[in-house]
């Protein structure tokens, strides 16, 4: 695929997925720029998370995750403080192969946009009902409301599917950046499940 060229927004233990919506309130002022930039050329940003020990260098350039989400601003509201409340729609996953010099106060990349594999092979389905039926079945043992989630996988791909659960259900960052470095996506689905299996498993004290 073709390089594209954007800026990234590093936010801690936070990980986009595509094929999800991710709501934001930017108050930096490094970070408020950079929305305003967006809706003058594209809309699009990626969002890509920090690697541990980024306190000490926050400020600057600290160390970001290879992979992240790339998202186009579907929403956006500006503040009379300056600051945004936006909303990003996730398009795809994009490998970041290199940072940009820049006179913006925020950061730029070049960027590979990545595609995925495996949605065809034969256990897939059968994968994608079971993490759904799991993820609903988690949503009940909590007593959320599943409607809205029925909705959203219905009729969804297998790799959308896979994202959109881990996206609402995973709380753990070092399993979301992994499902989100997952580009096989039979593979994805059954690391998905077996984490499904577990968080049931402990919300209903069988172990």
């Amino acid at each position: 695929m073709a390089r594209i060229f954007l800026p990234i927004f590093p936010l801690p233990e936070l990980t986009f997925f595509p094929h999800t919506l991710l709501p934001l309130h930017v108050f930096e002022a490094r970070y408020r720029a950079m929305v305003t930039d967006c809706l003058a050329r594209d809309k699009r940003m990626a969002v890509v998370g920090l690697k541990p020990g980024y306190e000490g260098a926050y400020d600057g350039k600290p160390a970001v995750f290879e992979i992240a989400g790339v998202g186009r601003i579907v929403q956006c509201e500006r503040l009379a403080t300056g600051r945004f409340n936006i909303l990003l729609k996730g398009e795809t996953r994009v490998r970041i192969d290199r940072e940009l010099p820049a006179d913006t106060l925020y950061r730029m990349v070049a960027g590979t946009p990545l595609g995925e594999s495996g949605a065809e092979r034969d256990g897939v389905g059968a994968l994608a009902a079971r993490v759904t039926a799991r993820c609903l079945g988690i949503l009940r043992a909590i007593k959320r409301p599943t409607a809205e989630m029925e909705e959203s996988l219905a009729g969804a791909a297998p790799g959308a599917l896979s994202d959109r659960i881990a996206s609402a259900i995973i709380v753990d960052a070092p399993l979301r950046q992994a499902l989100l470095e997952e580009l096989d996506v039979e593979r994805r689905l059954s690391r998905l499940a077996q984490a499904l299996d577990d968080l049931y498993t402990e919300l209903r004290g069988d172990r």
